[in-house]
């Protein structure tokens, strides 16, 4: 991840930024691609990625039949998965993909047919425990009410020396308030109120039900409390590599930050 964390691809992420909702094909497909290279980064650089899962659990590689890529023969649970952007990427790794998604409109939206999908919360996901091998959750965090009862639940699924993966939207960071722009800065409920005035209709992401704060310091205090997991790593995810120990700095990294990336290794 180290060596992808560059200026050229910060900046190329927060170009598509805006992109999410006027065109969400191209935000989408670029997010997942670079999401997919963090997860394959990570799970070489784990140590599990590098010893017998490389080729397949018996380490036995393509000659044996396993399918071929970064992620061969792994079973990738996406807590919060959505429309099924992600598919097809995690496919061109070798990975099977499974998703867990809350809504149905949600999981239709963008009319990908993907046959992985299950409809269930993420603070209870319908999954049995130790059954997959990387857990991940991409800016989902912040849209449910208990985000550290989801990321137990992550844990509990994902068999032991598995990765999970927490990458979240930071409140006070400048894309916090999503589509409401920096007026949540003034408050969420006054953010929404300004939404509504200014578009004449509610805010994708409806602070309170939908979005919720979600800070820097909270993420970070559960990482390192869990009984669960190990934590391995802690970083700003669109960030270049430079710019990674703004995570170490009280107060400034709930600003700074932005994205903040919980690695940790079940146990």
């Amino acid at each position: 991840m180290a060596r992808r964390a560059t200026l050229g691809r910060s900046l190329g992420l927060l170009r598509s930024f805006p992109q999410e909702q006027s065109d969400p094909d191209v935000f989408y497909s670029g997010l997942a691609r670079d999401t997919v290279e963090l997860v394959s980064d990570l799970w070489e650089r784990s140590g599990d990625g590098a010893g017998g899962a490389e080729g397949g659990r018996d380490g036995s590689g393509v000659g044996s039949g396993e399918p071929a890529g970064r992620l061969p023969g792994l079973t990738v649970l996406d807590v919060g998965g959505g429309p099924g952007y992600f598919s097809e990427a995690y496919a061109a790794e070798g990975a099977r993909y499974v998703s867990v998604e809350p809504d149905v409109g949600e999981m239709a939206a963008a009319g990908i047919t993907q046959t992985g999908s299950v409809r269930g919360s993420g603070m209870a996901l319908p999954i049995r425990s130790d059954s997959v091998d990387i857990c991940i959750s991409s800016n989902v965090a912040e849209h449910v009410p208990e985000p550290w009862t989801m990321a137990e639940e992550m844990c509990r699924v994902t068999r032991p020396g598995g990765l999970v993966v927490v990458s979240y939207t930071l409140w006070y960071g400048p894309f916090g308030g999503h589509e409401m722009g920096l007026t949540h800065y003034l408050g969420g409920e006054r953010a929404r109120r300004m939404y509504e005035r200014r578009h004449g209709h509610p805010p994708k992401n409806y602070y309170g039900e939908s979005l919720f704060e979600v800070g820097c310091a909270e993420g970070l205090h559960w990482a390192s409390a869990t009984t669960s997991a190990d934590l391995l790593a802690a970083f700003p995810r669109y960030h270049p590599r430079w710019a990674w120990w703004l995570v170490r700095v009280p107060g400034l990294r709930e600003v700074l930050v932005s994205n903040l990336v919980l690695v940790l290794r079940a146990r």
